[in-house]
């Protein structure tokens, strides 16, 4: 007897092939079966013919890493059809989060990740994951280790490489949390600390991962000027032993190990239509060269994270108590503003797309809260002053612990990425502990199937699927997930593709999507006729041998 039979649906399975008609039968959590049921018995049938049965989508590039602690956790999520978040990214974990720079870690990661409260500093990826687990998940969530958290643990926000020590330190963090189960590694590299890296110095904190098939996750050095460059570093890491998307190629050739390339983009009208088709190119042919590198990117043209990521990385030495005074200093100001008005060797994002572009998220003070979802230019006009005065009080009074929205990308290149055969979909949503967010955070996969399939048809819904499905599960190793078969875990989506709703806009962000009719984790039926009722069938996965 089934606990559940689906009967009749049009079955997108996760693989990218042809959708196919069949029916799906659900026992303890796992499908049973997927054909021709006919004669199965359950306990509760489902009619399904004319919609849409998938795997439950997999968001490969979030930051919910202490959110999944916070009170009505998962409606967001389950409402656009995720079942499995991939956390951890940019750098950024919550866990380990221990030893005398645990404070100035967990005051960089709070735009990111909300504050982080002292129940919620975990010394180790093992007390993370059952903590996590004990409080009961409504959908499944994975860990990456990330080296941005390490390198802030084993040495603060210091410049230069790492000394033999601090690598030891480091490296030894790095290995335990991927005995304790953590699913890949993640890079910064456009963040303080891990700015500070040379090419050489990144490649001896990855040593430990040579040949180690654990995937390396990099927010690149450069999304501007700077992003071809920085591509070509990372493939030849990669390969062997060159500086955004060169680095990454330069770490995936000396470390062999696999490359993905976060939210790929290219900042700036000046590098629009220009450096997304090169870097596609450079990856397309570092892939016949039996390199394993994949890219993904978030279907937006704005992007959110932390507003000091607008300024030059060398101020951010010291951490952000440091940045703070060097904000109110005077001639650190006159400083900052000259690098700001030319720099090109760093992500100049208010060079690339002007103070208009960059909207003020999370703002927290008395003096500044009323300009919350304003950009800087705006919040400059209103009280009358210079811009880069404007950015910098705001910052210093904020103590740095606020985020921003910013207008970075062109669509064209969004659908470019979007249509790469080796390319995933991510929301790369943030979790500030209070003021607006990104309306990617409700939104992402929503979008993904109503603009991008439905209504612009850039993507088959088969291509859509497989990209947040099977692709996905595949590049993290997550075996049970992502394809419709037996055997594998019931995350499943009943819907019809024409009724998906992304409704969340940037004026007003925090709107759950709709359109899932059922919704199931592990085979508990989470989204039934539409209706959010939530679940606590979800759970932490493991490394790759399994969870």
């Amino acid at each position: 007897m089934l606990d559940t039979l689906i009967c009749g649906a049009k079955i997108v399975d996760g693989t990218g092939k042809a959708a196919f008609t069949a029916d799906v039968g659900i026992l303890d959590g796992m499908i049973e079966a997927a054909g021709n049921l006919s004669g199965a018995q359950a306990f509760e049938t489902i009619e399904a013919a004319g919609r849409v049965l998938t795997p439950g989508f997999i968001d490969m590039h979030r930051h919910a890493d202490a959110a999944l602690f916070r009170e009505g956790f998962g409606e967001a999520e389950l409402c656009q059809g995720l079942t499995t978040l991939v956390n951890g990214n940019c750098g950024m974990s919550l866990a380990p989060l221990s030893g005398a720079h645990a404070d100035e870690c967990a005051k960089y990661l709070a735009p990111i990740t909300g504050n982080i409260p002292p129940e919620l500093r975990f010394a180790s990826i093992d007390s993370y994951f059952k903590a996590a687990q004990g409080r009961g998940l409504p959908l499944s969530c994975a860990e990456l280790i990330g080296m941005g958290t390490l390198r802030t643990l084993a040495a603060g926000f210091t410049t230069g490489d790492l000394s033999p020590l601090e690598l030891r330190d480091l490296h030894y963090h790095m290995e335990a949390a991927l005995a304790d189960g953590a699913c890949g590694v993640s890079l910064g590299l456009g963040y303080a600390p891990e700015i500070f890296y040379s090419t050489d110095g990144l490649i001896r904190a990855l040593a430990p991962l040579h040949r180690s098939g654990v995937p390396i996750c990099v927010h690149m050095r450069q999304e501007g000027d700077g992003v071809v460059d920085a591509l070509r570093e990372m493939l030849e890491v990669a390969r062997g032993m060159l500086a955004a998307l060169e680095e990454m190629m330069q770490v995936a050739r000396a470390l062999q190990v696999p490359v993905h390339i976060s939210h790929l983009k290219a900042i700036g009208s000046r590098n629009a239509r220009k450096a997304v088709p090169e870097m596609l190119s450079l990856i397309e042919k570092a892939r016949e060269d039996g390199l394993d590198v994949m890219c993904d990117v978030y279907p937006y043209t704005a992007g959110s994270t932390q507003l000091i990521h607008v300024l030059p990385p060398e101020f951010q030495e010291g951490g952000t108590e440091a940045l703070t005074k060097r904000l109110l200093d005077d001639a650190a100001r006159k400083e900052m503003r000259a690098r700001m008005k030319a720099g090109s060797d760093f992500e100049n994002i208010t060079l690339l797309v002007g103070f208009d572009n960059v909207v003020a998220i999370g703002l927290r003070t008395d003096e500044y809260r009323r300009f919350e979802g304003k950009s800087v230019a705006e919040i400059a006009q209103t009280l009358q002053k210079d811009p880069f005065d404007t950015l910098f009080d705001l910052l210093a009074a904020e103590q740095c612990n606020t985020g921003m929205i910013d207008y970075i990308s062109d669509e064209e290149d969004v659908k470019d990425i979007l249509r790469a055969p080796f390319s995933g979909v991510i929301s790369d949503a943030t979790y500030p502990s209070g003021g607006r967010v990104h309306p990617r955070v409700y939104g992402t996969f929503a979008r993904l199937i109503e603009k991008y399939v439905v209504q612009e048809r850039v993507l088959t819904l088969e291509q859509a699927v497989h990209k947040v499905t099977g692709h996905a599960a595949d590049r993290f190793g997550f075996e049970k997930k992502g394809v419709i078969a037996a055997g594998m875990d019931a995350d499943l989506l009943l819907f019809s593709p024409e009724n998906v709703r992304e409704h969340g806009t940037y004026a007003r962000p925090n709107l759950p999507a709709t359109g899932f009719d059922e919704v199931f984790v592990l085979g508990e039926r989470v989204i039934e006729n539409g209706v959010y009722r939530g679940g606590s069938s979800g759970e932490m996965l493991g490394a790759r041998m399994g969870y």
